[in-house]
């Protein structure tokens, strides 16, 4: 079905989500979400503390990212969306990994270093002359099934159909999943809440998150006593990584590490509805 689709899945994604536009320019929902499923799956991504603890890779600034201190064996890093910072595959391949990187909105990656692998291509859902499949991507590049892989993914709302496509066969040869999921206030619409959910529970099939990051790049959204960050920083650890029946929840936000992704917007603290607050 996929590869006849016409466009994206993010488009499919902005069509299923019937909005009206105010004289402010505000989008409003046309039908809210049902709190209690809203509440459930937001339960699910509540982070849980890694046995590992948590490490920055990456600049202390954009483009960084706090991932478990669980890095030994994994022999590469892929990196969808890279933009003009490279500085996380860059720490990946000081630790021995492969980096492989694309991105068609750049002609280069940010640093000339043989160990780091561009490609001009988006990562997308489906693959065409400027787009290529993660699927793809990985069987060409890392055909060995059996090698634990790092996926950090920043690709402005197409992360969405990019997980919907993804094989879980692949998804589960992530050991470590960061992804920046853009466009979080559609959760609150329930034309689109379905296909987001599901792209959710692709990565909550083998992995658990262990830490969210709120980007203060713009505003949270409130609907009734749910507030969510329209952009958040998640990353999740594969489940035989970490003992799930004695992991206690994380309650403390932010992280020591955690560093604000814009300096012209005040500081955004992670509203409870995204971890146990006790």
């Amino acid at each position: 079905m996929l590869s006849n689709a016409k466009g994206t899945i993010r488009s499919k994604i902005m069509e299923l989500g019937r909005r009206i536009v105010t004289q402010s320019g505000k989008w409003m929902v046309a039908r809210t979400t049902d709190q209690q499923d809203l509440t459930q799956l937001l339960r699910h991504l509540h982070p849980v503390v890694p046995p590992q603890g948590l490490r920055r890779l990456g600049p202390a600034s954009d483009g960084g990212y706090l991932v478990p201190n669980d890095l030994e064996g994994i022999t590469a890093c892929f990196s969808p969306g890279v933009g003009e910072l490279s500085g996380f595959e860059l720490d990946c391949a000081e630790l021995g990994m492969r980096a492989h990187l694309a991105d068609a909105s750049v002609e280069s990656a940010q640093f000339a270093d043989d160990r780091l692998d561009f490609i001009p291509k988006f990562v997308r859902a489906i693959q065409d002359d400027q787009s290529v499949t993660l699927d793809e991507w990985v069987a060409t590049t890392e055909p060995d099934v059996t090698d634990d892989l790092l996926l950090q993914i920043d690709i402005e709302g197409d992360e969405w159909g990019v997980f919907l496509g993804a094989s879980s066969s692949l998804l589960k040869r992530f050991r470590i999943i960061v992804v920046e999921l853009h466009d979080l206030q559609r959760l609150f619409d329930a034309n689109a809440f379905p296909l987001l959910r599901l792209a959710l529970d692709k990565i909550l099939e083998n992995h658990v998150c262990v830490h969210i990051h709120p980007n203060n790049c713009a505003p949270a959204v409130t609907f009734g006593n749910t507030t969510l960050p329209d952009v958040a920083e998640f990353t999740f650890l594969r489940n035989d990584r970490i003992d799930l029946g004695s992991a206690t929840y994380a309650t403390r936000f932010p992280h020591p590490l955690d560093v604000d992704s814009t300096t012209w917007n005040p500081p955004m603290a992670l509203p409870g509805s995204l971890y146990r607050t006790s």
